[in-house]
């Protein structure tokens, strides 16, 4: 069995120039790297974050029994900026903490990582960036910017651009959130408790699909109603910084891999513009990164195949570990696209 193990590290860069205009004070990315970087500097994955998570969310994809193990590559998973791990709105400089905090973009977080890569790992060649939801906008933003440097690319349960059903229920659960009277537009005391559980309640029937309700797949998470995963949620909300999640979610809502210098907002030549050999594999049941948006895109980037993962657990169905058929699929595909095959 391969042993490593995995280091958390701060990248401190200063006063960071956002996409904005903005400066983000004080800027850190926070990340995990797990394995070495070889001799060639040709052995580096990059495995983004998704919503809600941090870098140890996507640990269940690295070991010597998958395609990632850490004895052959070096593994960096970086933290998104407003995840309470990199800079955020609960660690900001003390100018720009709560709802000071600037807005953020996925280039603004793909160009932070980058920056990153160039001054700790020796501008390596990006052997696979890979990710689910948010993960995988990233790894297609990484794709688009960096043609030359990405070698492949998996995108998992994830789209290139927040598409318009996408926007409508990130406004939803944004507006569970912030009618709790507690919010007080970003500026509580205390945590909007009730924003916070309804935030994990209307969350938790989007990110699941109809099936998964249906045939009662629940009870494999332990569960043994409804009632006790809707409960789990808003647990795991509670543990959130309100603020933290709608910087997250800003990010999320106007995410778009051609909103950038580079590619001038021309959607279609960022998607050709991808050199990478690309796994888009959506969710066939997820109900906000949907397959047909995926599939649309998928038709644009040169060297894509379209794979998309059949399982009835909707957007969960790309979560590193969380049902474990899911996640062989997923390193099945990893393996394949690992191999070139």
């Amino acid at each position: 069995m391969s042993t490593y193990q995995a280091v958390k590290k701060q990248f401190s860069v200063g006063d960071w120039p956002l996409q904005s205009g903005d400066i983000l004070r004080d800027a850190h990315l926070c990340y995990l790297q797990v394995g070495q970087l070889n001799a060639h500097h040709d052995n580096l994955v990059i495995l983004p974050t998704y919503y809600g998570g941090t870098h140890a969310g996507n640990l269940p994809l690295i070991g010597a029994d998958g395609p990632l193990d850490p004895e052959r590559y070096c593994i960096l998973i970086p933290n998104l900026l407003g995840n309470g791990q990199s800079s955020s709105p609960s660690n900001a400089h003390h100018s720009q903490r709560g709802p000071n905090f600037p807005k953020v973009s996925l280039y603004d977080n793909v160009a932070l990582q980058h920056r990153l890569v160039e001054e700790h790992f020796a501008g390596a060649e990006v052997a696979l960036v890979a990710g689910w939801s948010m993960g995988g906008m990233q790894a297609l933003q990484w794709g688009c910017l960096y043609p030359d440097q990405v070698k492949r690319v998996a995108s998992i349960c994830a789209t290139a651009r927040c598409w318009p059903h996408n926007q409508v229920f990130l406004e939803g659960v944004k507006a569970a959130l912030t009618c709790d009277a507690a919010w007080e537009h970003g500026r509580y005391i205390k945590p909007p408790v009730r924003g916070l559980k309804a935030f994990g309640r209307v969350y938790a029937g989007w990110a699941y699909s109809q099936a998964f309700f249906r045939k009662e797949l629940y009870r494999g998470l332990g569960f043994d109603s409804i009632e006790a995963l809707l409960q789990c949620w808003e647990d795991d909300h509670l543990e959130q910084d309100a603020n933290n999640l709608l910087s997250v979610l800003h990010t999320w809502r106007h995410g778009d891999v051609s909103a950038n210098a580079v590619w001038d907002s021309d959607f279609s030549a960022a998607l050709r513009g991808i050199k990478a050999k690309c796994l888009i594999m959506p969710g066939s049941t997820d109900l906000y990164f949907t397959a047909e948006d995926a599939s649309t895109e998928a038709k644009q980037i040169p060297n894509a195949r379209f794979k998309p993962l059949e399982s009835d657990w909707g957007h969960c169905a790309g979560a590193p570990g969380r049902n474990p058929a899911d996640t062989a699929t997923i390193l099945a595909s990893l393996a394949t696209l690992m191999a070139g095959e």
